[in-house]
This record gives structure tokens, C-alpha cells and sequence, in this order.
């Protein structure tokens, strides 16, 4: 078997394994913590009345799942240097041009939210969260350093952007760096929107991040294939947990985390036109609580959803959680499976 094959998987079977031993002990430590889910009546604009009826058996949950697969993930770095060291592998998942943009998000994403959701839990200062503009601000940073990173380290100044089907590539130069930053912070905050279901987020996730196996293999990045293989794994042993009543949930930091990590990729790959066609759930989703803050602002008040993000709406209609799930599950496979149809087609 080619050895880069063997790399990939021992390392997303070890995830696995890491990730599903540790997990019960790590469920009873937050709920001895009293580290739940809480759902308030206040939301950042208008009351959430009906979301808090739809929802209020899940107060209590443990949230922050975040942490495990974040360790889990830097344990698995830290093995594969070990292992580089002692001549084992050629190389370790710490890269320059691979992976350290992708560690770095994690990390820098991890700071920030791993205090919100600390705050959300816990609810310091009388309040569900840090505020929004300071969040969004600390993001905001974090995509222009991303994105000077790209530009000036991996020599995208000098490269075009493919758009499929097209015989030319467009050549952006500077305007790159904003592209790369509404990219990151719409993208981070698609999935965070999308994690208000057990299982939705999760599965979704899996979909996008298994295509993007197929991709850095094919393109030869094969550091960033094995970090997707063990982010894939976390994922399947975290879905495990998260089947209904879920033993926790995905939580603020990890899902922005993921989301964002996920078109960094994209950026690496040069695939950020095809990704659109496997998010496009998440990009609805967020394109549904945009429609309703605008209805609701210039039209007084008056609402296109019950509830937004869409799936909620979905479920104030009558459908029941497992439904919504499974049918926006179908919906995601098959734009995982037309992706890649495309992907393949454009080569």
C-alpha cells in the first residue's frame, strides 16, 4: 500500500481511538462541572420565545466538545513529530506550507470562543456572551493575518484564481485579501449557525471535510489529507455521542473552527468556486437569518420565518427534529457527491 496512504489513515484511526476512549470519562467531567448547555429567552435582537419552547429539554447538555477534539488534534501533531524524530515517518503534520495556517486557526479561533462559551455556560457578567462587535473584531483580525499570510508566504500575489469551466483564470492580485477575509468570517460563521441540531452540523461537516481528503490527496498535499482524515475521525466519534438526546454538542468555538479551517483549504487548493456548491446548506442557512434581520428592520418588525436559521424554521412548521436532520443530510450528500463529480470534471 502507498505509505502516504498508510500515514493518512493510521492517523484518523488513532483519532478515532484516542478521541472515543477518552470521551465518557471527559462527559462526566463537564457534567460534574455543570459545564451545560444553556438557552435563554433574551436573543441578541428580539425575544426567542418559540426557539426557547422548541429547545428547553436541551439545557444542560455539556457544550464544550470543542476542547477534546482540539486536544485530540494537537496530540496527533504532536505524535507525528515524534515520530519524524525517531525516523518513523518523513514527516510530521507540522508544516509550513500545509498545515500551520490550519493549526493556527484552530488555535487563534480556539483563544477567543473558548472564553464565549465559557461566558455562555457560566453566564459571567449577567450576560449570554462576549458582545458581538468584540467577537467579530478578533475575527476580523485573525482573517487579515490569515490572509497577508496566503498573499505574501505561499506566493498567492503571483497566482490566479480557477474558476471551473472557464478557459482563463482570473488574476485578482491585491483584492485577494479582502476576498479572503469576508470568505473566512462568512464561512466560520455558516457553521456555527447550522450547530442548533443534534447531528445536523456534524454530518454536514463530515460530507465537506471527506471531499476534502480526496482533494489535498489528488493535489498531493498529503499532510493536509492526514490532518482531514483525523478531523473526520474526531467527527465520527463525536457523532457517536451526539445521536439524539446528544451526550453534548459541537458548541461556538469548534463549529467557526471547522467552518473556517475548512475554506482556508479551499484557498490552498485553489477550489473555492466548487466548495460553494458542497455548502451550499450552510450558505442558506445564513442567507435565511440575513433575509429575516432585514425583513424584520424595514418592515417592521414583520418576519419571512417563524424562527431563523431556516431548519428551525422547518421544525416550528411540524417537522420534527429527525426529520429536518435527515433530509438536510440527504440535500448535503448529494451536493458532497456532485461536488466532487465536478471537481473531477474541471481538472
Amino acid at each position: 500500500m502507498n505509505s502516504h496512504l498508510v500515514q493518512i489513515f493510521s492517523f484518523g484511526i488513532l483519532s478515532f481511538i484516542v478521541w472515543f476512549a477518552i470521551a465518557p470519562f471527559y462527559i462526566r467531567l463537564l457534567q460534574k462541572a455543570k459545564l451545560g448547555k444553556q438557552i435563554r429567552e433574551n436573543a441578541t435582537i428580539w425575544k426567542a420565545t418559540e426557539f426557547f419552547k422548541l429547545h428547553k429539554d436541551k439545557v444542560g447538555t455539556p457544550t464544550m466538545w470543542w476542547a477534546l477534539i482540539l486536544w485530540t488534534t494537537f496530540l496527533m501533531v504532536l505524535i507525528s513529530i515524534i515520530l519524524q524524530a525517531t525516523w518513523t515517518i518523513s514527516n510530521s503534520l507540522l508544516n509550513k506550507k500545509e498545515t500551520y495556517l490550519i493549526l493556527f486557526t484552530l488555535f487563534t479561533v480556539w483563544v477567543l470562543w473558548a472564553i464565549d462559551d465559557f461566558m455562555n455556560i457560566k453566564w459571567i457578567w449577567k450576560t449570554k456572551w462576549l458582545s458581538a462587535r468584540f467577537k467579530m473584531f478578533w475575527l476580523i483580525l485573525f482573517a487579515v493575518l490569515w490572509s497577508l499570510w496566503f498573499y505574501f508566504k505561499l506566493d498567492w500575489a503571483n497566482k490566479d484564481l480557477i474558476i471551473p469551466f472557464l478557459q482563463h483564470w482570473i488574476h485578482i492580485w491585491i483584492w485577494f485579501i479582502p476576498l479572503f477575509i469576508f470568505v473566512i468570517i462568512a464561512s466560520a460563521n455558516s457553521v456555527n449557525i447550522s450547530d442548533w441540531l443534534d447531528w445536523l452540523a456534524g454530518w454536514l461537516l463530515l460530507f465537506a471535510y471527506a471531499v476534502y481528503t480526496y482533494i489535498t490527496y489528488d493535489q498531493g498535499l498529503f499532510l493536509l489529507s492526514a490532518l482531514c482524515v483525523s478531523i473526520i475521525w474526531a467527527l465520527i466519534a463525536f457523532l457517536w455521542f451526539n445521536v439524539k438526546p446528544a451526550k453534548f454538542y459541537m458548541w461556538d468555538m469548534w463549529s467557526l473552527s471547522l467552518g473556517a479551517a475548512l475554506w482556508i483549504m479551499a484557498m490552498i487548493t485553489n477550489t473555492l468556486f466548487v466548495l460553494l456548491i458542497v455548502w451550499a446548506i450552510f450558505i442558506f442557512e445564513t442567507l435565511s437569518v440575513i433575509i429575516q434581520l432585514s425583513s424584520k428592520k424595514l418592515r417592521n418588525w414583520k418576519k419571512i420565518f417563524k424562527i431563523a436559521p431556516f431548519h428551525h424554521h422547518l421544525e416550528a412548521i411540524g417537522w420534527t427534529e429527525e426529520t429536518v436532520v435527515f433530509r438536510l443530510w440527504l440535500i448535503g450528500m448529494i451536493f458532497a457527491i456532485f461536488w466532487v463529480i465536478f471537481y473531477i470534471l474541471q481538472k
